[in-house]
């Protein structure tokens, strides 16, 4: 393919002008790769279509069984399951030059429910029961905790009653992360059945329009909060069957929410007996050979070999079934930075040379450009987003400008900004120009989502900021006839958090489930350590729900913080302006969407008469105020005042200790 004389991302961002050669290089190699995919499938998205012919699938013409499973270095592999009584060298497979075996039933044969394995000889002669590696659900036993494959294959498939998400309507997402097992208030796991009755109505109410799924990939353990996966087209069984989790989809879109899966491919579970691990006993096959780089050094799993192409169809592929089977509206693709680099993110970034060097992982970089290509060919206007904290360039620039394709990449820096704040500063401490430069530190023209905080913050081990802010006093003085100067702070700072981060940190919002009215806390899954309990492993939906406490509030704020940027088009505005950093008073203002934000973060001042200058010369309305009743303040403002610029165009306003507010220009 003919690439133009300077590259879009080069003509973009001087500064990478030296690094052009590196960007076409990679160039070359996604342009070699996808032109051989288009020669042997037709298009990269049909190379997506490996579920069609891999793992358990009908022969359209007999309706026989064909069973098909890549394993070049064994030695022999048979079927083995419920069909003939879980005989190891009954149903033999045979193998072809590719290194695929095969092995063809009677139409009969297998049945819905059926539980199947594979035994597998190994190049290094070792023989294991393992898990089919395409295979589409599976079965824990409750005794054993040994997984299965399943056959599913119901009379009745599932009937889609709504129409896909398409992205017309959602220009901007506002995204809810959630986690389905730990969704409910009941210690234990809940299903997808309960998530979609009672937990996606909630999302719908608040304001936000997609809605992103941890933890569905199948996972042996619970704790790993799905990050280890060991079956790659199976949803999790903990949570219900593959049509539960059809109807939990189906029953967003009815809604107007997207569904974006967190999906895993930058690393997997280490279990053989569940998961991919030295399948065909060669030591490598589906991960990198060799200690050195077969395992990640921090999650202790195995790390995909990019490189090879039976890899890339099999994650390829995986991509495109859960966009067809259970029309998902798109991806956010975890640990980005691991795949980018040799090192998974353990040297700094200091400058440019650090993304144009030997330590990046040029087949993972292919393999990415590939998957965003595959997704936009089956799902034009898809939600492509990267957890990468490194800032790699382009990452969410258009491959033919020399990027990969990614529509967003995570903020990451900005939740652990707060964290760190909160804990090393006194309120008297935090830097206006501090904070300000945090919020908008980033590549512009690569979208961003900015968060306060996510699961990450949440976990064992740490805090979710309103936990930071009230700590104990969570416990007894979250009552509204409870006076605490604890709460009081608590409560305004995470409404200024947030806001101040939404509009000022991204060009997308998330939230994680229960944040939003300050869940207190942590995660903790069931584990050794804890007694196996589920106490801190859910939502305690009871305490937004209940009139008396001051949870309702903070909820009732995250939802007129979500009205007002989408009546705006707050997060599809151009970035931030500041307009004023008063260090002295502790004073931010500034402006995006024609929306004038001024925070007060001094915590005991009051600034009556506090001149700025306005945006534009004329009338302004405040239209939302952080210390408004609805929110839990004090409601010490008159909303229904005017406010008019002076002759200097300058606003004169009454800035109240540890409030914010957002004014509108009033054009009649």
């Amino acid at each position: 393919m003919r690439r133009p004389p300077l590259l879009g991302l080069v003509l973009a961002d001087s500064w990478l002008a030296p690094y052009e050669s590196s960007i076409r290089t990679r160039l070359r190699l996604y342009d070699s790769r996808a032109e051989e995919l288009a020669r042997q499938y037709g298009s990269v998205a049909n190379a997506g279509r490996g579920y069609e012919t891999m793992g358990f699938n009908r022969d359209k013409e007999t309706k026989e069984w064909v069973y098909r499973e890549w394993a070049p270095g064994a030695r022999a592999l048979y079927l083995i399951g419920d069909f003939n009584g879980w005989d190891r060298r009954a149903t033999p497979l045979r193998p072809n030059a590719e290194g695929n075996w095969e092995v063809r039933l009677p139409a009969d044969a297998l049945k819905h429910g059926d539980r199947v394995k594979v035994h597998v000889i190994g190049a290094d002669s070792s023989a294991r029961d393992r898990v089919p590696t395409w295979i589409r659900y599976t079965h824990q036993d409750p005794a054993t905790f040994d997984y299965s494959g399943v056959i599913w294959e119901p009379e009745e498939p599932y009937v889609w009653k709504n129409a896909r998400w398409t992205p017309a309507p959602i220009k901007t997402p506002f995204i809810y992360e959630a986690h389905v097992g730990m969704a409910g208030e009941e210690e234990r796991i809940h299903s997808y059945s309960e998530f979609a009755r009672d937990v996606l109505p909630r999302i719908a109410k608040l304001g936000y329009n997609c809605v992103q799924l941890m933890a569905i990939q199948e996972h042996p353990y619970y704790g790993s909060f799905g990050y280890h996966v060991s079956s790659y087209f199976a949803p999790c069984n903990r949570f219900g069957s593959p049509d539960d989790l059809k109807q939990l989809i189906d029953t967003a879109h009815g809604l107007g929410l997207a569904v974006l899966l967190d999906v895993v491919h930058s690393h997997a579970v280490k279990n053989m007996a569940e998961g991919l691990n030295d399948f065909d006993g060669s030591g490598g096959q589906y991960f990198h050979a060799g200690e050195r780089d077969s395992r990640h050094p921090d999650w202790d799993s195995c790390l995909f070999d990019y490189g090879k192409p039976e890899v890339q169809r099999f994650l390829l592929s995986n991509l495109r079934w859960w966009l067809e089977e259970y029309h998902f509206d798109g991806f956010r693709f975890d640990g980005v930075t691991s795949m980018l680099y040799l090192h998974h993110g353990h040297q700094p970034f200091s400058d440019l040379s650090c993304y144009f060097n030997d330590q990046v992982d040029l087949d993972a970089i292919t393999y990415l450009q590939l998957a965003t290509t595959l997704v936009q060919q089956v799902r034009p206007g898809a939600f492509l987003i990267a957890e990468d904290m490194s800032g790699m360039p382009g990452l969410c620039r258009p491959i033919d400008e020399g990027g990969m394709g990614f529509t967003h990449r995570l903020a990451m820096g900005l939740p652990d900004y707060w964290i760190k704040l909160i804990k090393e500063k006194r309120d008297e401490e935090w830097s206006m120009g501090d904070m300000w430069y945090t919020l908008i530190n980033r590549r512009y023209g690569e979208p961003n989502i900015a968060y306060a905080e996510s699961h990450d913050q949440a976990l064992v081990g740490d805090k979710t900021i309103a936990f930071r802010l009230m700590d104990a006093e969570m416990y007894t003085n979250m009552a509204i006839d409870r006076p605490s100067l604890v709460i009081d702070r608590g409560m305004a700072l995470h409404k200024m958090i947030r806001l101040v981060t939404m509009a000022a940190g991204g060009e997308g919002w998330l939230n994680f489930m229960g944040n939003e009215f300050g869940h207190p806390e942590w995660i903790d899954f069931p584990r050794e350590g804890n007694g196996s309990s589920y106490k801190y492993c859910r939502r305690q939906w009871s305490l937004v729900d209940a009139e008396n406490l001051r949870y309702r509030f903070l909820n009732a704020f995250d939802a007129a913080l979500l009205h007002v940027a989408q009546e705006h088009d707050l997060l599809a505005a151009p970035p931030a302006q500041p307009l004023n950093m008063d260090e002295t008073n502790r004073v931010m203002a500034f402006e995006r969407a024609g929306l004038l934000f001024v925070l007060n973060w001094n915590g005991d001042k009051a600034l009556p008469g506090y001149e700025l200058h306005a945006p534009q010369e004329g009338k302004w309305r405040v239209v939302l105020d952080s210390d408004a009743a609805e929110y839990g303040g004090l409601a010490r403002q008159d909303l229904g005042v005017v406010h008019t610029t002076d002759d200097s165009g300058k606003l004169s306003l009454y800035l109240l200790p540890r409030a914010a507010l957002v004014l509108q220009k009033v054009y009649s």
